[in-house]
C-alpha cells in the first residue's frame, strides 16, 4: 500500500531524529574508531565517546540514550518558519522567521539539559545566520557569502522537499533560494540536492535508484560528480558481500577528491593559520555527507535502518549523515519504518512529541501545496487563452 502524505512526513521527522541520535555519540570518530571502540553502532544506547571528560571539555554537553543535536531542532525550527509563513520560502524568510526562530524562541535544548535560544547551541556557520541577517543586515541573498562552506543548511532543509512533494526541480529552486541565507558554493548546492532527493522520495511507486538519478541530474558541479562517483560504486558493490570496512574504505578515497576534510575533522589550536582547501568555495568540491548518504542508501537497496547505521558507522560527520539517509528513506517508505520503542525514546529523551509535530507541518505543507494546485490550474486557464500567433 503506498503511504500516505502524512505518513511520508511522519517517518520524515522521525528518519531525522534517529539519524541524529544514533549519530552523536560518534560524530568525528573515524570509521576504524568507531569499529575499535563500539564494533558497530546500531542503538540509541550508545554512550557517547567523550562522555567521561570534564564538562568543560565537552562543552557542557551531553549526548546519547536517543539525545537529538542542532540537526534535528533546525529541521523542526524551519518546520516552524512554514507554519509561521503559511508559504514558500526564500532569502528573506531566513533572515526574518528563521532568526527569531534560533535567536528569540526559547525551547529545551537536549544536549545542554536546559530551555535557552538555539542560537547557543548552534556551531559557528549557523551562528552565522544570527550575525549576517540581524547584526550586519545585509542583503538576504547575500546572507551566506563568506560563511564556512560545510553541511550545516543541508542537514535540516528536508521540510523544503516536503513542501514541494514530487516536484524536485521546485524543492532545489525553493531551497537553493532559501539557503543562500545561510550558505554559499557547494554547501548551498547541497541543499538544494537535500531538499530535490526528498521530494524525489514523495513520488509514488518511485526507488532510491530513481531519487538518485533525479538529484544526480538536478545537481551541479562537483556535488554533481561526487554523487556519480558514490553511486557507481554503491550499485557496483551492491549484493556483492564486501564487509563495510570495505565499502567505507572505497567511498572515502571517491570523496576524497571533492573534499579534503578526511578523518581529522576536529578543530584545534594547531590548525589556526593553517592554509587549507576546505571549507573554501569550490566549484570542484562537495560535502561529503549527502553523497555518502545517498551511497549508503543506494548500496542497501533503499532499506531505512541498515542504510542509516551503514552512514554512520562510516565515521565523520556521522550525525548528518544519518539524518540526510534518514529523511530521505522516511519520506520514501512512510512510518512503517517507525519503531514505537525507539519514538517513545526519541520523545522522552528530548521533551519532544514527534508525531504531533509532524502532523501539524504536514498539514501545512498540505495546505501550501493545495494553494500550488489551485494557482497552475488558473495558470494554466489564462495560458489556454493567450494567442501565441
Amino acid at each position: 500500500m503506498t503511504p500516505s502524505f502524512r505518513s511520508r512526513i511522519r517517518a520524515m521527522i522521525y528518519g531525522v531524529a534517529l539519524g541524529d541520535a544514533l549519530g552523536a555519540p560518534v560524530e568525528k570518530l573515524s570509521a576504524e574508531a568507531i569499529r575499535s571502540r563500539y564494533g558497530r553502532v546500531e542503538s540509541l544506547h550508545t554512550r557517547w565517546h567523550k562522555m567521561d571528560l570534564p564538562p568543560e571539555q565537552r562543552n557542557n554537553r551531553v549526548r546519547g540514550d536517543g539525545i537529538v543535536t542542532d540537526d534535528t531542532l533546525m529541521t523542526l525550527a524551519l518546520c516552524d518558519v512554514y507554519a509561521e509563513t503559511g508559504r514558500h520560502l526564500d532569502a528573506w524568510d531566513m533572515a526574518d522567521a528563521m532568526v527569531r526562530q534560533i535567536a528569540w524562541v526559547p525551547r529545551w535544548i537536549p544536549e545542554l539539559q536546559r530551555e535557552t535560544v538555539l542560537l547557543d547551541r548552534l556551531f559557528y556557520p549557523e551562528k552565522w545566520i544570527f550575525q549576517r541577517h540581524q547584526l550586519s543586515s545585509c542583503d538576504p541573498r547575500q546572507g551566506g557569502i563568506g560563511n564556512m562552506v560545510n553541511c550545516g543548511a543541508a542537514m535540516y532543509v528536508a521540510p523544503i522537499g516536503a513542501v514541494n512533494a514530487a516536484n524536485p526541480r521546485a524543492a532545489y529552486d525553493e531551497a537553493i533560494a532559501f539557503a543562500s541565507g545561510h550558505q554559499e558554493s557547494y554547501g548551498l548546492e547541497a541543499a538544494g540536492v537535500l531538499a530535490a532527493a526528498v521530494a524525489a522520495a514523495f513520488v509514488p511507486g518511485t526507488n532510491i535508484d530513481t531519487v538518485v538519478d533525479t538529484v544526480q541530474f538536478l545537481a551541479k558541479d562537483g556535488t554533481r560528480q561526487a554523487i556519480a562517483d558514490i553511486a557507481g560504486i554503491a550499485r557496483a558493490e551492491r549484493g556483492n558481500g564486501r564487509d563495510h570496512a570495505a565499502i567505507v574504505a572505497a567511498f572515502h578515497e571517491a570523496i576524497g577528491r571533492y573534499s579534503p576534510m578526511g578523518d581529522d575533522v576536529n578543530h584545534s589550536a594547531e590548525k589556526a593559520g593553517r592554509l587549507t582547501d576546505a571549507y573554501q568555495p569550490s566549484r570542484l568540491r562537495a560535502i561529503e555527507e549527502l553523497p555518502l548518504a545517498l551511497g549508503f542508501c543506494l548500496l542497501n537497496g533503499g532499506d531505512f535502518r541498515t542504510s542509516v547505521a551503514d552512514g554512520i558507522n562510516s565515521g565523520r560527520d556521522t550525525d548528518s549523515i544519518g539524518v540526510m539517509a534518514g529523511a530521505i528513506l522516511g519520506a520514501l517508505h512512510g512510518e512503517a519504518v517507525i519503531d514505537p520503542s525507539e519514538l517513545a525514546l526519541l520523545n522522552s529523551a528530548n521533551r519532544l512529541d514527534l508525531m504531533t509535530q509532524a502532523d501539524g507541518f504536514a498539514a501545512q505543507a498540505a495546505s501550501i501545496i493545495a494553494t500550488d494546485r489551485a494557482a497552475a490550474q488558473a495558470r494554466d486557464a489564462a495560458y489556454s487563452q493567450l494567442s501565441l500567433a
